[in-house]
């Protein structure tokens, strides 16, 4: 993928009490009682919902066929009642739908789109192949379960036109530095699983915040070594680390991290609280962001919606 001009990406309005979000299921089957446990936060924090038969359809470890997945985002994307889109959950299988989407039809209808895990594909899809902005968030079964700071940020980010600047909670600096770039956010595994497709994304200069889940620690090695060795990283502008949940000792990971990008010489801070355990926060894919270790700092200097 061709990595758009973050100046010219388009961010789409911001999201207001009684404005309509569409629930998709683009990747993994979706258990019901979850889905409803948080569609009623949702509903508490003053949205309406959209919330199609299709997202409970069931194919094995697929929430139905690619070919009803991808359906189910075209329409929601042009549904002139939605006002934005977040996932019911991720799993896996989201990667499988990319060459089925409209790039033309998700550019003609940009709005405000959420999610996390299986869903990074989706995000580095939007943001780079149809150059509208997406936002790295919870999905609708983990809403259900989220402490107050991550449904409060998820509010502010979706509603209020104004800069976005988080902290690490406890900063672990591998690499001291500063830089500013295109801000990508994601998954470690499905980004490595990205490498060698025509989806592969465009991480040139850019600010990336990885994270993970249940994979032990020579697996994050691998994964990171992949793409070194792919060059995926070669021009890399800095990287943030979210939760690295039933991954190993966080020391383990920050060593394996600083062996395996150290060399790079680009600034490497980890302890942001994004991720899937505890507080996750909302980010705004493919916006100008600054990471700064001195400050201990992720900070977007433009807003992550449009001004009204």
């Amino acid at each position: 993928m061709n990595q758009p001009d973050t100046n010219q990406i388009t961010v789409p309005n911001p999201l207001a009490p009684g404005d309509t979000l569409g629930i998709v299921a683009p990747a993994g089957p979706v258990e019901r009682n979850r889905v409803e446990s948080g569609l009623k936060v949702l509903a508490d924090m003053g949205f309406d919902l959209i919330v199609p038969d299709e997202i409970y359809a069931n194919e094995g470890y697929l929430a139905g066929s690619d070919k009803l997945r991808a359906g189910q985002v075209h329409r929601l994307f042009a549904d002139p009642a939605v006002d934005g889109i977040i996932c019911a959950r991720g799993g896996y299988g989201a990667m499988r739908i990319l060459p089925l989407l409209d790039v033309a039809l998700i550019r003609k209808h940009p709005k405000t789109f959420v999610g996390f895990s299986d869903i990074t594909a989706l995000l580095m899809f939007f943001s780079q192949s149809c150059g509208i902005a997406a936002f790295h968030g919870p999905n609708v079964t983990t809403l259900a379960g989220a402490d107050n700071e991550t449904r409060d940020q998820f509010v502010k980010t979706l509603t209020e036109s104004s800069s976005i600047k988080i902290f690490a909670g406890k900063p672990m600096e591998i690499r001291p530095g500063k830089a500013t770039g295109p801000f990508y956010c994601g998954n470690l595994t499905v980004l490595n699983h990205l490498i060698g497709t025509p989806f592969e994304p465009d991480l040139s200069g850019a600010v990336l915040l990885i994270e993970d889940l249940n994979e032990a620690p020579y697996r994050i090695d691998r994964m990171l070594t992949q793409l070194r060795l792919a060059g995926s990283l070669d021009r890399l502008g800095g990287v943030a680390l979210g939760t690295f949940s039933d991954c190993g000792p966080m020391e383990s990971i920050r060593g394996i991290v600083a062996d395996c990008l150290g060399d790079l010489e680009i600034p490497v801070l980890g302890g942001f609280a994004v991720g899937h355990t505890g507080t996750n926060l909302t980010l705004p894919v493919g916006r100008p962001a600054c990471l700064d270790t001195d400050a201990g700092s992720l900070a977007f200097g433009v807003p992550a919606i449009a001004h009204l």
